[in-house]
């Protein structure tokens, strides 16, 4: 063990994702829960009150989950169709919903029948909120018109015809109780005031919006449809930044607690976390459907989501792990630990290091004793070749550097070989492994090029990994011209520069002599 020295793996930055504080932030829930609803999950709407239970609306009926229940602990289903919205009010007490036959019903949590019953639209309502001051509620259907109602008398005060087509979205103002937004397939983005019976402000989004936000404040709005999120001014009534980060429509918006943070819903399965002071993508969960709601509950602690397919996901955030307090042992004295720290070593002391054993890995121990093919077994194991491949790519650099990667190689079975190929080909593309690989695949293929045909497995893999490496070729190929054309770009630039100081100079030169005669 004294003449061999062990191989040194080589460290390899990681090219991945940024760890920002938003990363720890957004990573920071556990495992998803999943749970089937009857159909496509429309809208997911959290109580503003404590214990912050979550409405979800899904076909013709509205369910009503604890926060950490995954059995609905309450279900209102009196609807004559299906049901698309539902909201609670501030104080949680309440419950307003829209459904397909135009009907606005009201209900109260600890019952089951509805208190109130609006009748006016003659379409769907696709979406419904309450006031500032509870006792008004807003709705907007695909007659093309927007509605208030009152609730204790469960009147109709007025009615908006500005659209001219289907209302989609809509939210209210929770600071003016007159104010409420509304968003339509027109595109247009419309804010009514009660007290003027007409729209005080008209933006124009560009495409069917699908939702719209307002900030606490009340100065800035948010509309999404297509696939642009924008930002606007309510004062100006100006466009402030215009965001195209998804692939498809975006369906869904939805503000952290704090409101630093905006969150946005795509058909492309993506969640898109912003910042609200740069408006740049910190931060994107990735789900298995097209997303159709969005919803947090109070200090972000969970975030549910609701697909095309019928499930709903629902993400808690991890509790902070609470030590058991442990009996308090005695421990040493402090004179023990600075005992002999300040000690001076003698002319005569004679200082005896304690001698320390090395273990060689698995692998050093076969090279050592010069079993080159199963040192390389050991490295093909699934578990080193998944979580260090750069083991494995030292492993056989070594046995390239002694000269015996092609004997290591030989004389494998279906197997074998196929554990190999599946390394080359999951890391062959990868630059910090492509110059090591790249070697090793060409060997493989010389070895191995007159026993193609004998197994319909290794053929395929064996063809897809000689795609692999011309195209790898190529590309080297491809960066070695790009790299010699920059050379000759700097080395023109250099003599430009060279040429035009002598002139310079040249210039300079005769004046200086005019002046000293």
């Amino acid at each position: 063990m004294a003449g061999y020295k062990p191989v040194a793996i080589q460290t390899y930055p990681i090219l991945g994702e940024k760890i920002t504080q938003d990363t720890l932030y957004w990573n920071n829930y556990k495992t998803p829960v999943q749970i089937k609803e009857f159909g496509a999950v429309s809208k997911v709407d959290f109580s503003p009150q404590p214990p912050y239970n979550y409405a979800v609306t899904a076909s013709s009926r509205i369910h009503i989950y604890g926060r950490y229940s995954q059995e609905p602990i309450k279900t209102f289903s009196r609807f004559k169709d299906t049901a698309y919205c539902a909201t609670f009010r501030q104080d949680g007490r309440l419950l307003v919903a829209g459904s397909e036959d135009g009907g606005v019903q009201l209900f109260d949590i600890s019952g089951r029948a509805p208190l109130r019953q609006f009748e006016g639209h003659t379409k769907a309502v696709h979406t419904v909120d309450f006031t500032a001051d509870k006792y008004h509620v807003v709705s907007g259907a695909d007659d093309y018109t927007v509605k208030l109602w009152d609730i204790p008398n469960s009147k109709e005060i007025l009615t908006f015809k500005e659209h001219s087509d289907y209302v989609r979205c809509g939210c209210a103002s929770k600071l003016n109780p007159d104010l409420f937004v509304t968003g339509s397939y027109d595109h247009t983005v419309k804010m009514f005031d009660a007290r003027t019976n007409k729209s005080v402000l008209s933006v124009e989004h560009g495409q069917p919006v699908e939702s719209v936000l307002l900030f606490p404040s009340g100065g800035l709005l948010v509309s999404s449809g297509g696939r642009y999120v924008k930002v606007w001014d309510m004062l100006k009534g100006q466009l402030l930044v215009s965001l195209k980060n998804h692939h498809k429509t975006v369906t869904c918006l939805c503000l952290s607690s704090s409101g630093q943070r905006l969150l946005s819903g795509s058909l492309d399965r993506k969640v898109k976390v912003y910042s609200t002071t740069s408006y740049k993508v910190v931060h994107s969960f990735d789900y298995a459907a097209s997303i159709l709601s969005l919803a947090l509950a109070h200090e972000d602690e969970t975030i549910v989501v609701g697909m095309t397919n019928g499930i709903l996901s629902v993400k808690h955030r991890k509790s902070e792990a609470k030590k058991d307090p442990l009996p308090r042992r005695r421990r040493p004295a402090y004179r023990t630990f600075i005992k002999g720290k300040n000690y001076m070593k003698q002319r005569d002391d004679i200082l005896i290091n304690r001698p320390t054993k090395k273990h060689l890995e698995l692998y050093d121990r076969d090279l050592k004793n010069f079993r080159i093919s199963k040192a390389l077994d050991r490295v093909l194991e699934p578990s080193c070749v998944i979580k260090t491949p750069e083991v494995t790519v030292s492993i056989i650099k070594e046995l390239n550097r002694r000269g015996v990667l092609a004997n290591a190689l030989a004389g494998r079975d279906e197997k074998e070989i196929s554990r190999v190929l599946n390394f080359l080909i999951r890391n062959l593309s990868q630059p910090r492994f492509a110059p090591v690989l790249i070697n090793a695949a060409e060997i493989i293929i010389d070895i191995y090029l007159p026993v193609i045909g004998q197994s319909p497995v290794v053929d395929k893999k064996f063809i897809l990994l000689q795609g692999l490496v011309e195209k790898e070729i190529d590309y080297q190929r491809e960066l070695l011209e790009t790299l010699g054309m920059m050379d000759m770009l700097f080395a023109t630039m250099t003599r430009q520069e060279s040429s035009s100081l002598l002139e310079h100079t040249s210039v300079e030169f005769p004046d200086k002599k005019k002046t000293t005669l």
